[in-house]
This record gives C-alpha cells, structure tokens and sequence, in this order.
C-alpha cells in the first residue's frame, strides 16, 4: 500500500476526523487516481486510509480512521448498504430521496438519488470514480433496483482532472420522470435536469411554503429562481390565489407549466416570465407592486470562500430588492446553495439587506437541508444550503 506523510502540526483536523487531506498538508507520497493510501503523520502514526487525487487541492479524501480496515469492495457494499439503511430512520414525504450524501455517508464525493423505481448517481471524486463499478452493483443490491444513470457532469469533476461521464449505467429507461412528495406530482429529466434532475433538498422548505400558504392565504406570490416551479406548485395547492414565477430558462419555465397542470392547478392563477430576476425586481418596485410572499431561491453565487465577498454583494442586492417588495405582513423564503456562504454570514447579508431597504422583520425559522442530504458532526461543510424564513412586521 502507497502512503503519504503530512507536514507537522497538519495532522489535527484528521484527528477531529475531518475527511479532507489537502496539497498544502503533504509532505511527501503521492500515487494513481483514486487509489487508496495510509496517511500518516510527521511522525509515523497512521491516521486513515485515504483516497489520492494528483489533480485536486483535495489531495486526498479519507475512507477510512480505522488502521484494521481493509478498503475493498466489501467496505463499499457495506458502506451503501448503511447510507440505504439511515435513510429508513427518516421521515421523508415522497418516493424519491437522496440514498447516499458524499463525505457525510463515509463515501467522499459519492451523490446517489432516488427516484421512483430508478437511481440517478454521480461520481465527482477520484475515489468513487475508480470504484464506481462495485458502487453502481452495490446500490442496486442495496435498494433491490435495476435501473441507474449516471450524471456525472458536475463542474467538481474538472477539478480532479475526470471528463464529464453521463447515460445509463445499469438498465435502461425512460429518463422523463414524475415524483411524488406531499400529496402533490412533479415532473423531472434526469438526464437534462440540475444536479440528478431536480432539488430533492428543498423537499422540506416546500412544504413548509405550503403550511404558510395554507395558514396566511397567500394572495400575490413572487417565486424568483423558480427553475420548474417547485415552489410555485407549494403555493398554489396551499390555497394562494396568483404566483408569478421567475426564470432565466424558457425550458425550465415550460416545464413548471406544466407541473401546474399536473397537478390539476388553473393556468390563470400562474404567470411565467422568462426574464432577469434583479431585472424584474427593480420593475416591479418602478411599478408600484407587492408581494405577500417571496421565494429567493438562486443558483450557487460562491462555490469556494473565495467567492464570498462578490457572493455577499449579490446576495444582498436580491434580498434588499425582495423586501421592498414585501408588503407588510409578507412572509420571505430566502435561501443560500453557496458552501462559501456560511449560515452566520448569510443571516448578517439578510439583515443588512433588510436594514438597507428600510424594513424589519421577525425571523420565523432557519431552514437548511431536507434530512436525507445530512450534514455530520465531523463535516460541518456538508450544510450547504442554508435559509430563513422573514415574515415583515405590520
């Protein structure tokens, strides 16, 4: 087995059991793509069993702190079959789920969704990627399917020199599909859809779209970044009279029509503008309109921390232009995908959005991921997603 040593004093997050081994940390050692080393420490001691990736500044992501532990195609299959089994435990409202969550699941960079009868997996990492036949095999013995494709055309794979890889790698099928969460049906493309084909993380902040909808009767919605009406669909079934979703996609766009009408919800009480979200807004506050309820849901601003600063600026400018349009009472979904953004930080761009737009507000609930994307104890940079409910006062 090849191994790699850390620099001194580089040792202590692996110690706290954080998975990430980066360049910067190693001292010497190096080996093929994906392949499993032992780390050790300035001195000698092990620390985990890791894989390598030559092109990351993730040099090496950790399978394994137990020196006893062979990392074979039985610690996969047992690895799988624990990620399946943790997600009976939760309560999830619908029959598609997130199976396996990367590094909070013990298998770094490893994305496997659930969707009805068919798997949609992607393979971002050097490690998961030199293993992913005995995964793609082990996920299926695992929740007694047959079907699984694969998407894996994250940007993150550039970043360990891997080239995009998608299409059926199990079975074959029909890559149009439907979900079922909360008593309502939404259509998906797993092979051209975000991410796996949908974002099954904002199961739980849909429905709670829906409760506040049901419970506030909603008059005027305003769902910004709406991609295929997700939100739009929570609103409507909850009882609100009229949603105006925004999107930059006319494919997105067609696509939640169409779940409106999937759903048996009027076309009159939708409108759907193609358009620039910052644009629309700073129209609709030329013209005079509120909204009781808004949806901010935009696209990762800040991949890295690096990006934070320019992320901040735009988070802000959203928000700031979200609350002018509130009308007092109005309740605002905001949320942040960025890893670069962290909850603190994004309450304090939200707070500042709202101080610059004149408005205050009771914050209601903090929203993060749907339970079946967790976020551990170990890696606190598994809770991407990150949200708060702002209701206006009167």
């Amino acid at each position: 087995m090849k191994s790699i040593r850390l620099r001194a004093g580089k040792e202590r997050s692996l110690l706290r059991r954080h998975p990430w081994i980066f360049e910067s940390a190693i001292a010497r050692g190096s080996a093929d793509a994906g392949e499993t080393v032992r780390v050790e420490s300035d001195s000698g001691q092990f620390l985990a069993w890791a894989a390598f990736s030559p092109a990351s500044k993730i040099r090496a992501r950790v399978w394994s702190f137990d020196e006893t532990q062979r990392i074979d195609a039985a610690f996969f299959i047992a690895a799988c079959a624990r990620a399946v089994s943790a997600r009976a435990r939760f309560d999830i409202q619908s029959d598609s789920l997130r199976l396996v969550h990367g590094e909070s699941d013990g298998l770094p960079g490893l994305i496997v969704d659930r969707y009805g009868d068919t798997l949609v997996a992607q393979f971002t990492s050097a490690g998961v990627e030199r293993w992913k036949t005995v995964l793609a095999d082990a996920m299926l013995a695992a929740t007694g399917l047959s079907q699984l494709y694969e998407r894996s055309d994250a940007s993150s794979r550039t970043l360990e020199g891997l080239p995009e890889a998608t299409g059926w790698l199990r079975g074959q099928g029909d890559t149009e599909l439907e979900l079922q969460e909360h008593g309502w049906r939404l259509a998906l493309n797993i092979a051209s859809g975000h991410k796996t084909g949908f974002y099954l993380d904002q199961r739980d902040s849909r429905k709670r779209f829906f409760d506040y909808a049901q419970r506030l009767q909603f008059k005027r919605v305003l769902n910004c970044y709406c991609y295929t009406g997700g939100f739009s669909v929570a609103a409507l079934m909850g009882g609100a009279a009229h949603v105006t979703s925004i999107d930059s996609s006319a494919p997105a766009l067609e696509k939640a029509a169409a779940n409106l009408a999937l759903n048996g919800l009027a076309a009159e009480r939708a409108t759907f503008l193609d358009a620039d979200v910052n644009a629309s807004l700073r129209q609709f506050i030329e013209q005079g309109q509120t909204f009781d309820a808004i949806v901010l849901d935009p696209p990762k601003f800040a991949p890295t921390v690096a990006h934070a600063e320019r992320a901040a600026r735009a988070y802000k400018d959203i928000n700031r232009l979200a609350f002018k349009l509130l009308a007092p009472g109005g309740v605002l979904f905001t949320y942040s995908c960025s890893g670069g953004i962290s909850a603190d930080l994004f309450h304090k761009i939200v707070a500042s959005a709202g101080c610059d737009a004149g408005v205050d507000g009771f914050i209601h609930e903090r929203m993060g991921g749907a339970p079946d994307h967790p976020m551990t104890i170990n890696f606190p940079e598994g809770e991407y997603l990150k949200g708060l409910v702002v209701m206006r006062k009167p």
